[in-house]
């Protein structure tokens, strides 16, 4: 079979999203299921459409143990996330729910995913009961953090799988989102289509409904006359009881879909699952919508100050010439690089400064050339109404200023890098010590809000397993919501007789990296993080002043050497700015070879690994804790895993 697009199936459970989007001409390339018993029914069915799938390891268990950035391409996202946590049927918990394994907050792994991987469309699918939950606080987080944080827009519906042709009620919230769909969105649901057969045709016989009940999961039958009731139905006057058999037909599977475990699972899994026709024919408008986007160009003509800020510095290059490196308190040095040539990564151009007013514009894959004089396009006027219009401005917003230099230019120079690059431009840069083509170098702005070194994510979270502590007070600390909850849980915790024991990042892959940098930096994070959690001490500097004084780490570092533990840190902090990712494996070795500040007040000044003392000293005595969203970023609450045992989170985000 030709697939025409790529998906992946998160929360997967027996596939009714991987059967739906296979007949669309879909090819899954990844899948996420932890219940053993679904998987095995997944797997029996799947195993002849998507072999790959199973023989490459792409079917993944616990969601959570997933690195976003190691997932293979794809174009939709496809996730019919727990819905208990927001269920009438349940105890509504909502994001709070770490009952079973943090099920409330699965849903900012599928956020970290389409933010690491970009896909085209993303379709999900919960409970009407999420729209409305916490008076529709939930479903606003869900909404702002797709379409504000990541980009994408955001289409739902509440449909019924009698809305699709299955005789079934089974109301669910169904959320079709796109990336770079620009303003003029257009996406609609399909056409409400008529019942394909009726209840009387599941049953084989006559049915007192047309339309079935809602399959639910699990519990034991009601009476026919109990409003509780779900699986009674009435056929041919006689009261018999939901099957596999009928539940199957009722969800859209097809009569050789099977089920190689026992019938009571087989029912459960069946409650589980999504209703296959309804999902087809929303995706079926969804693939078509998302093809003709892809036919488009959509021109992003408003950027956030960081995009900005790119920009500024860019020209800003182009005009001075110049770029003056910095001492430890961003300060410029008398020692300065030329520049001979600017570009980025991602840019088909290059310019190089022929002297100072004249500019030669190459394409690298043609060699087309064209030379421009530079001072009629940028000067120190333009760069001084630049630097306030991007300071005085919130959000994204468009810069008019720019569309002169960009029509002189021939391109849209933002943005230089991506998410997962640590250069932001490559120059051609001498100076007495050095001569350097396409030198690597990132870019860190003042303009804004203050900038980050470490941004927060799941793959910034680290575990600590909680011994001795009653699972009784797990919701009344969880319930602590003062200004200062997180180091009040911590304290309640501990006054309640529960002590932390450190077990390491949630993910494989950043204990790997922080192995990189040295041995014990896991375990130097952990009293990092409990330094700042509970004694709320923010400064880099400060908090390895206060683990050198507690002396927990003296036996591990040469017996209480604090210059030691300084140069631990100060590696970390240099390594995180100019090497590794949380969310990707470091292969030891440097994208960048330095950093570009601008300043607050336009000015801009560089750090490079020629004089990498400057740039240790000013990290460390610039770098803060910072606490990210405790919902957005799953942590700061205990929850209960399968073991049985109580576990807390807390997550690493550090700030210039």
């Amino acid at each position: 079979m030709n697939h025409s697009f790529t998906f992946i199936d998160l929360f997967a459970g027996i596939g009714g999203f991987h059967l739906a989007m296979h007949r669309l001409g879909g090819e899954c390339v990844f899948a996420s299921e932890i219940d053993k018993e679904a998987r095995k029914t997944y797997e029996y069915n799947y195993q002849a459409i998507s072999p790959s799938l199973f023989a490459s390891g792409l079917f993944n268990d616990d969601i959570r143990q997933v690195t976003p950035h190691e997932l293979p391409d794809f174009d939709v996202l496809c996730a019919g996330f727990p819905c208990q946590p927001f269920s009438q049927a349940g105890y509504k918990r909502g994001f709070n729910d770490n009952h079973y394994s943090e099920r409330g907050n699965l849903f900012f792994n599928i956020v970290d995913i389409i933010e690491s991987k970009q896909p085209k469309a993303f379709f999900l699918e919960n409970v009407r009961g999420l729209v409305n939950h916490d008076s529709g606080r939930t479903f606003k987080i869900i909404r702002d953090i797709l379409e504000h944080e990541l980009g994408y827009s955001f289409y739902f519906k509440i449909v019924k799988a009698s809305d699709y042709g299955l005789p079934q009620l089974r109301p669910r919230v169904f959320m079709v989102g796109f990336k770079n769909e620009g303003i003029m969105r257009s996406f609609n649901f399909p056409v409400h289509t008529p019942l394909k057969f009726t209840m009387s045709d599941v049953w084989g016989g006559q049915c007192s409904r047309d339309i079935g009940f809602t399959i639910r999961v699990g519990g034991r039958g009601s009476p026919i006359d109990d409003r509780r009731n779900w699986d009674a139905y009435l056929v041919d006057n006689v009261v018999r009881k939901l099957s596999y058999i009928e539940a199957r037909k009722m969800q859209g599977f097809p009569d050789d879909f099977h089920f190689p475990v026992a019938n009571t699972q087989a029912v459960k899994q069946l409650g589980n699952s999504v209703a296959v026709d309804a999902v087809e024919a929303v995706g079926r408008n969804l693939i078509a919508y998302m093809n003709t986007l892809n036919n488009k160009e959509v021109m992003k003509i408003t950027h956030n100050k960081g995009e900005w800020s790119e920009l500024l510095l860019f020209i800003k290059l182009l005009a001075e010439q110049q770029l003056f490196l910095s001492d430890s308190d961003l300060n410029p040095k008398t020692d300065f690089f030329n520049i001979h040539k600017v570009s980025t990564q991602n840019l088909d151009l290059e310019f190089f400064i022929l002297n100072k007013s004249s500019i030669e514009i190459v394409h690298k894959k043609t060699g087309e050339k064209r030379i421009i004089n530079i001072s009629d396009i940028i000067n120190s006027t333009v760069l001084t109404q630049l630097v306030n219009e991007i300071k005085s401005q919130q959000g994204t917003f468009e810069l008019a200023s720019f569309n002169v230099i960009q029509d002189a230019l021939g391109f849209n120079i933002v943005k230089g890098g991506t998410s997962s690059q640590k250069s932001d431009i490559l120059l051609d840069i001498s100076n007495q010590l050095i001569s350097k083509s396409n030198e690597a170098f990132g870019i860190k702005s003042y303009l804004g809000a203050k900038p980050t070194l470490l941004n927060a994510s799941g793959n910034t979270n680290f575990i600590f397993k909680i011994e001795q502590l009653s699972h009784e007070k797990m919701d009344e600390i969880n319930a602590i919501n003062t200004a200062t909850k997180l180091r009040d849980r911590i304290i309640a915790i501990e006054n309640n007789g529960g002590i932390f024991k450190y077990i390491g990042a949630e993910k494989d892959t950043m204990t790997y990296n922080l192995k990189m940098v040295d041995s014990l930096m896991p375990d130097i994070i952990a009293h990092i993080l409990y330094a700042f959690y509970k004694h709320r001490i923010s400064s880099i500097i400060k908090i390895v002043d206060f683990i050198h004084e507690q002396g927990e780490l003296n036996k591990q570092i040469n017996y209480g050497d604090k210059a030691a533990l300084i140069n631990k840190v100060q590696k970390l902090l240099v390594d995180v700015l100019l090497g590794f990712f949380a969310g990707s494996k470091w292969d030891g070795n440097y994208e960048a070879s330095g950093s570009i500040v601008i300043k607050n007040t336009g000015d801009c000044v560089a750090f490079h690994l020629i004089d990498v003392a400057s740039l240790k000293t000013y990290l460390y005595a610039n770098i803060k804790m910072d606490t990210p969203s405790t919902t957005r970023h799953r942590h700061g609450q205990l929850f209960v895993e399968k073991d049985g045992q109580l576990y807390f989170k807390l997550n690493l985000q550090l700030r210039f």
